[in-house]
């Protein structure tokens, strides 16, 4: 059964669009700047170029790729104009995405029929957004008319019991949660097994984000994955690490530090709407050997986007409005 019908209707694309428009913003007037007075593309534009990706938060080994692409394609075609060159890197970006091996590039995710409940453990450090995307998430699928539990493992904080909370109560679905300072694991046992007796198809556990001290947090993780597995086998099925995009090069270190900490299967980028670095997705992309599945392009509850890279890089570069 599939979860997201085709997603990419006129209205969320124009969603899109719009959650990009910063970046985009700021990308062509960096470019504009980079080729100024040029006419064609030589190598002070190419530097420039490299430094307009790198601040653009696209990630210096992403950009390294797509500037010895660019150049390739100068050696072989001897003489490029600039006017050509956004075109150019569109296809260069588009083609480099279409390589990563991190998922299908389509506009919908299908749920396993034979994982039931289907599992997704949320990870991800305070104030990227983990929560909201949380009960983004459990409203769409509930719109898909699932049946979703959510469970508030993050115990380290109230007001992650009581976010979340407030999220179960909005979007109309069931929580389990304990006293704040609870064993987490607990907690996420006791999830399972609501869920299982309800008959649920889609649990989703929110965790505690402490990165300041990686091993404790690998050890409570790797707990919660051990006690969650005697409910049901095979659990979590899905771990979806949520960064903020509005942190840029920070969220690439995030990405680092928590796949080293846990074995990370999705990531979602939230904040894209509110800052001019949606060039991280890009990096992030191409960099990490794990899907980017879900994007956050504004405040609504139905913004949080499955992650489509070409339809991405459609809006990135489009020209106007």
């Amino acid at each position: 059964m599939s979860l997201f019908k085709k997603i990419f209707s006129k209205e969320k694309k124009e969603t899109l669009d719009k959650g990009l428009e910063k970046s985009k913003t700021s990308f062509f007037s960096k470019l504009g700047k980079a080729v100024a007075g040029k006419s064609k593309v030589d190598d002070d534009v190419l530097d420039n170029l490299e430094e307009v990706l790198v601040s653009s938060d696209v990630g210096v080994d992403t950009t390294l790729k797509i500037i010895e692409r660019i150049e390739a394609r100068v050696a072989r075609d001897k003489y490029m104009g600039t006017e050509e060159l956004n075109g150019i890197l569109r296809e260069e970006i588009a083609g480099l995405l279409a390589e990563t091996h991190n998922g299908d590039d389509t506009a919908e995710v299908v749920l396993p029929e034979d994982k039931r409940p289907y599992v997704i453990m949320v990870v991800g450090v305070n104030g990227v957004g983990k929560t909201t995307t949380i009960g983004k998430l459990a409203q769409q699928f509930k719109s898909q008319g699932l049946k979703v539990v959510l469970g508030a493992a993050d115990t380290f904080r109230a007001a992650a019991i009581d976010q979340l909370q407030v999220w179960a109560d909005r979007v109309n679905v069931p929580i389990v949660k304990q006293k704040m300072g609870s064993d987490p694991a607990s907690v996420a046992f006791d999830t399972l097994s609501s869920a299982v007796k309800q008959q649920a198809d889609v649990v989703i556990i929110d965790t505690a984000g402490r990165l300041h001290n990686k091993v404790n947090l690998m050890n409570e993780l790797t707990k919660i994955k051990r006690v969650m597995q005697k409910v049901v086998e095979g659990t979590p099925h899905e771990v979806l690490l949520v960064l903020d995009g509005s942190t840029g090069q920070n969220a690439f270190e995030q990405a680092k530090q928590f796949t080293k900490a846990t074995e990370v299967t999705a990531l979602a980028v939230t904040k894209l709407d509110g800052t001019a670095k949606g060039g991280v997705v890009i990096g992030i992309s191409d960099q990490f050997q794990i899907p980017v599945k879900y994007i956050g392009v504004g405040e609504g509850i139905n913004d949080l986007q499955v992650f489509n890279k070409m339809e991405f890089v459609d809006s990135f570069f489009k020209l106007g409005h």
